[in-house]
């Protein structure tokens, strides 16, 4: 496009207006975002009618400003309806569009908050490479007044777009704080700032003017640790919550009924009643496996911590493994996919320790 001179002359004084016979400089090609929606909150306006992903987006101008974004409605649930085959389909999705050179910059999911930090951890396992995946959602209803989901939807696109976020794997963005799956959690039921990491901080901020992290990423692009084309179906896995009274009844219902992996929500540093934890260790000589974390919400359960409340026994076949720094839900993700895999005692336990 080029703009004419327009020359006038005013009491013998050349005045020049407008541009020069210049060609006008293109604009910078916008990164590509691709957004996939999921449903949750940020979708429910409060009736039976849930929201699009696109009509997210359209109530948002800002973001095409920011990237040439792509919208794909995967589905429209609440995070409670969220399954194991949805997640294998999601992150396949997403490793799929990974490849080539016309890859996104990085991807934006919209999710229910309730098992946010359960799909972004599943999310950082499986799907891997150099974009980003960021995974967000809202606290507030679309009609609520405050509502929380235009501005998490944004920042997650300028993430999603940031050159800093790239090999950073699956991160969540909430109430413009950025969190690492492996360390975020819903720790309040209602409020804004609902999701935290007790022991690793958050990871950084989307500020108005930009984006910023406070710690440096991988020096190379990881891959996934799980290849979920090379995986067959997911073995049952189950939490069981320790308390004062509990008994061999759940555990031993649970093994019953084919479970091939259980996570003690322990007390304090991962321990149990003594009738819980005989029923434990009859799970492990079973060949089930078992891992140790805690219902304090934050804080480390190493291996040796559960020595009171099962005992090891040797690879191959059930085990007591230390959770570390995870917590019940998330331990039971990693579990999942460790025995899918076929890991023995020790591989497994070697993956708990892997930040």
């Amino acid at each position: 496009m080029r703009r004419w001179v327009q020359l006038v002359l005013l009491g013998g004084v050349l005045v020049v207006s407008a541009s020069s016979l210049v060609a006008q400089a293109p604009r910078a090609a916008r990164p590509r975002v691709y957004i996939i929606a999921t449903g949750g909150t940020i979708s429910n306006p409060g009736d039976d009618k849930r929201r699009t992903g696109t009509e997210l987006v359209d109530g948002i101008p800002r973001i095409r400003e920011i990237a040439d974004v792509t919208v794909e409605q995967f589905s429209n649930v609440a995070s409670g309806a969220v399954t194991q085959e949805m997640w294998r389909s999601l992150a396949l999705r997403i490793r799929a569009m990974q490849q080539g050179d016309s890859a996104p910059a990085g991807f934006v999911v919209t999710h229910g908050t309730d098992t946010m930090e359960e799909t972004a951890y599943f999310l950082s396992l499986t799907v891997g490479d150099c974009s980003p995946v960021v995974v967000t959602g809202a606290m507030r209803q679309a009609n609520a007044v405050g509502a929380d989901g235009p501005a998490n939807l944004l920042n997650a696109v300028r993430i999603a777009a940031a050159p800093a976020a790239r090999a950073r794997g699956t991160l969540v963005l909430m109430n413009d704080e950025i969190f690492a799956a492996r360390d975020v959690t819903k720790s309040n039921t209602t409020r804004l700032n609902a999701f935290t990491a007790p022991d690793a901080g958050v990871l950084g901020l989307a500020d108005p003017d930009t984006v910023i992290f406070y710690r440096a990423p991988p020096s190379t692009c990881l891959p996934p640790r799980f290849d979920l084309a090379s995986l067959g179906d997911f073995p049952r896995v189950d939490v069981v919550y320790a308390n004062i009274g509990a008994d061999s009844v759940v555990v031993d219902a649970l093994v019953n009924a084919g479970a091939q992996g259980l996570v003690l929500a322990g007390v304090g540093r991962g321990g149990s009643t003594p009738s819980m934890g005989r029923a434990l260790r009859r799970a492990a000589e079973r060949g089930v496996m078992i891992a140790v974390s805690n219902r304090t919400g934050s804080g480390r359960v190493g291996r040796g911590a559960s020595a009171d409340t099962l005992a090891v026994l040797p690879a191959g076949r059930g085990a007591s493994i230390g959770a570390t720094d995870l917590n019940p839900q998330k331990a039971r993700v990693l579990m999942m996919l460790a025995l899918a895999a076929h890991f023995d005692a020790t591989g497994i336990a070697t993956l708990f320790d892997v930040r």
